[in-house]
């Protein structure tokens, strides 16, 4: 039974032969190694033959190792393929769609079935939103309406979130702070939110803290208790800036009971100095600083590594929570789907009036509401007390109403069968307020007439979310033009460079607004003097340094965007 134990083969060499068991059973070495000894005079053992078949086992177990160590790279290799060349239907036929710009650009919809992959195998590039395609017009077009839908020449400049040797190194440490934590109370509507949230992490960066989730306050206009997780996708956030600044969901059991007063009054335009001079010492000391009012305080012009961090904040981390983002893809998918549409974002809202000072030219009754909760609540005015409604009007202050908005469109040479996605929120005065538009443009479309049944129905309390679907929709547009500038033109003036130069108009309203005066003017005289005021945007990049106190988050060249092959993040 012995015996024929030991005669029986190895059944796992028997069903897989071994290449390297095979090379050993033909060499020399078979002999050196498993035969029994024998006698030295045999010339096939002598010490030379010896010495050749150890240096025959080191040469075979070397390239062992080598074959070994290629065909654990492989599966690498192969996963990396498949990843790269994953083009999903919805992104093939948005392609077809394509202009020759947009091939610089990823499909907003391409990423959609990978939704499921973990965004930390993403690198930084595919973390921004980007619009869907552009498309082109085609047809019989006059030569205004033509130079309206041209997009501005991006003269090579793309992103570029190269930041310093010295900040990396800083990284290191600061990604790591765990005693000290910053607290910021954003608040306003969405959008000023958001650009509180921006300087909130760079003031963070500044002061080497640790920053807890910001606190979104209650808004009492629109009664909108959202919270941050609510808004923006909470982990994304997280995972962007893990190298800039420690982002935690809340303050550490150890760091609960600290004093924790509340600083508001920060002056305008503080720079990084002011910052630590003001709040280092208290922020050693007690472990926690709140910080509240954060609206255009910090300084627009800081060193490039915090404006780059200002952009990434902005165009990256903010991503808004999967449910609103999905729900914005769709609806700029339905506006996309028809067609080039303008996107307009207009400033009609009953607080917009109060705290611009203007009337609103829907007659004294409405005027005179407007008045009563101006003068009830003066502190809702906004700069430039001393000048009266006209004033206030000639100096580009107000907003363009309906009449004014619909004179400017058609003097851009936009034709009435146009299709146009109106943001906001709900204009004072209801339809009335917007009839004079809806007078020269018969396809207006708002998120209500987008939408299908229920798919607005858990936002109908929550402005945020609305103004969120809002910018995702008009993010998609081929023309966007805000009506009164503000946090949501500036931020998608920005996006949108940031993304390709996509156009923007910004109405130049102390310029234009004494013509619409001239009743001497005709149309086409009007129109000639339209567009000559605003035919920058057609042309190159506006560099934020022209005008040193330009924010970065609306002109993001040369800080963030800069002249390379390939974009660097």
């Amino acid at each position: 039974m012995a015996a024929r134990a030991r005669n029986m083969k190895n059944p796992f060499s028997t069903m897989i032969p071994s290449p390297f068991f095979h090379l050993v059973s033909v060499s020399p070495l078979t002999s050196f190694l498993f035969s029994p000894q024998r006698n030295h005079t045999n010339k096939l053992f002598s010490p030379s033959s010896r010495i050749f078949s150890l240096f025959f086992i080191s040469l075979l177990i070397c390239f062992t190792l080598l074959g070994m160590f290629s065909l654990s790279l492989f599966p690498i290799f192969q996963d990396s393929v498949s990843c790269n060349s994953f083009i999903s239907p919805s992104s093939s036929s948005s392609l077809a769609f394509s202009s020759s710009k947009s091939h610089r650009l990823l499909s907003s919809f391409s990423s959609r079935s990978l939704s499921n992959v973990k965004d930390d195998k993403l690198g930084l590039s595919r973390s921004v939103m980007v619009p869907l395609p552009a498309q082109g017009i085609s047809g019989n077009v006059s030569k205004e309406e033509r130079e309206f839908w041209e997009q501005p020449d991006g003269e090579g400049y793309k992103p570029c979130l190269d930041f310093s040797i010295n900040y990396r190194k800083e990284s290191s440490r600061i990604s790591k702070e765990k005693r000290r934590f910053l607290v910021v109370v954003a608040s306003g509507g969405l959008n000023q939110q958001r650009a509180q949230i921006v300087d909130a992490v760079v003031i963070a960066r500044i002061l080497e803290a640790a920053m807890v989730l910001p606190v979104l306050q209650v808004n009492l206009i629109w009664e909108d208790d959202s919270e941050f997780s609510d808004i923006f996708d909470v982990e994304h956030f997280k995972r962007i800036l893990q190298a800039d600044v420690r982002i935690v969901s809340s303050l550490p059991s150890s760091h609960l009971m600290s004093r924790q007063s509340v600083e508001n009054q920060i002056p305008i335009d503080v720079s990084p100095l002011w910052i630590r001079a003001r709040f280092s010492k208290k922020l050693n000391e007690e472990g926690v600083l709140v910080l509240k009012g954060l609206a255009s305080r910090l300084s627009k012009n800081l060193p490039p590594d915090l404006q780059k961090l200002r952009c990434k904040v902005a165009f990256h981390a903010l991503r808004f929570a999967a449910p609103i983002q999905e729900l914005g893809n769709r609806l700029a998918r339905r506006m996309w789907i028809e067609g080039p549409y303008i996107a307009l974002h207009l400033r009609l809202e009953k607080d917009v009036w109060i705290r611009s000072g203007c009337l609103t030219g829907l007659g004294s009754e409405y005027d005179k509401i407007i008045c009563q909760v101006r003068d009830s609540q003066s502190e809702y005015l906004t700069g430039r007390l001393n000048m009266s409604h006209t004033e206030r009007r000639l100096a580009g202050l107000c907003p363009l109403n309906a009449a004014e908005m619909a004179r400017f469109l058609k003097a851009l040479g936009v034709p009435s069968n146009a299709r146009i996605y109106i943001a906001g929120g709900e204009p004072f005065g209801g339809v009335k307020a917007v009839q004079p538009l809806i007078a020269e443009f018969q396809n207006l479309v708002t998120k209500d007439m987008l939408a299908r049944e229920a798919e607005l129905t858990p936002y109908i309390k929550k402005a945020s979310a609305l103004a969120a679907i809002d910018y995702i929709v008009s993010l998609s547009c081929n023309v966007f033009i805000p009506s009164h500038g503000g946090n949501m033109g500036r931020l998608l003036q920005g996006h949108r460079a940031y993304v390709g130069h996509w156009k923007s108009i910004k109405p130049n309203k102390r310029a234009m607004i004494p013509f619409f005066e001239e009743s001497s003017l005709s149309d086409a005289e009007f129109g000639s003097i339209v567009r000559m005021l605003h035919r920058k945007y057609n042309g190159h990049p506006e560099s934020r340094s022209n005008k040193r106190d330009r924010d970065v988050i609306a002109y993001p060249v040369p800080e963030c965007m800069c002249k390379h092959n390939t974009p660097i993040f």
